[in-house]
């Protein structure tokens, strides 16, 4: 039996990761990296704040806040028959209850934290497994998250974020590497990413690019979570 995880909790942090199922690849290619980020946007972008993240060929790490339950739109479905069987059928271009048609038969629902990265996961999987003519599953389930509830660990996390294409051989310094927030952080470019907050735990611009250049032990971070 897998481990449970904890639940998504509203106004929390989460260290949310996972692999390619037996170690496989997630991404191939640049455009598989560019697809995954475009569906994050669209998926996690409803339910959560991002601090940091980076995608490895085989797996991935997000630094995320559940936004408060107050800060998600509701999702709206329209109850059908479809082969005899009332069903609920997703309409989210439509965001209000003016935008309904007060004979049809609508439920609002707010949109649910682990419904949306299982969307995200399982969206990405299915045109993956089109593209490369696979089948089955691709990423591990359950995906594993960890709370950050202390604050030690906000640096340390962010810190083992960036530099996890260094500890994994893909470059020497966290700069190199095109797949993680690092370069969004050290930029000036408009962004969705909680750079503000983020520069803010490392006081300056200046000190969050030294301590990147620092060797770290990733043993001590990767015991917390559970790797």
């Amino acid at each position: 039996m897998p481990n449970p995880q904890p639940s998504l909790v509203h106004g929390r942090y989460f260290h949310i990761y996972n692999r390619g199922i037996n170690g496989c690849n997630l991404f191939a290619e640049p455009k598989n990296y560019e697809y995954f980020l475009t569906l994050y946007d669209k998926y996690i972008s409803e339910i959560a704040q991002t601090f940091a993240w980076v995608l490895m060929p085989n797996h991935f790490h997000l630094l995320v806040k559940i936004k408060d339950e107050s800060g998600i739109r509701f999702n709206p479905k329209k109850r059908i028959i479809k082969e005899e069987k009332s069903i609920w059928v997703e309409k989210q271009s439509l965001v209000s209850t003016s935008d309904f048609d007060q004979n049809e038969d609508f439920i609002f629902e707010k949109y649910k934290p682990e419904n949306q990265f299982s969307n995200l996961f399982n969206a990405y999987a299915q045109a993956f497994n089109r593209k490369y003519h696979r089948t089955g599953s691709l990423f591990e389930h359950p995906f594993h998250r960890k709370e950050v509830d202390n604050i030690g660990y906000f640096k340390q996390v962010i810190l083992y974020i960036h530099q996890n294409p260094v500890h994994h051989g893909f470059c020497s310094h966290p700069v190199e590497y095109p797949w993680s927030s690092y370069i969004t952080c050290i930029s000036d470019k408009i962004t969705k990413l909680q750079r503000d907050a983020v520069l803010g735990w490392f006081n300056t611009v200046e000190e969050f690019k030294s301590v990147h250049t620092e060797n770290t032990d990733e043993s001590e971070i990767e015991k917390w979570l559970g790797i």
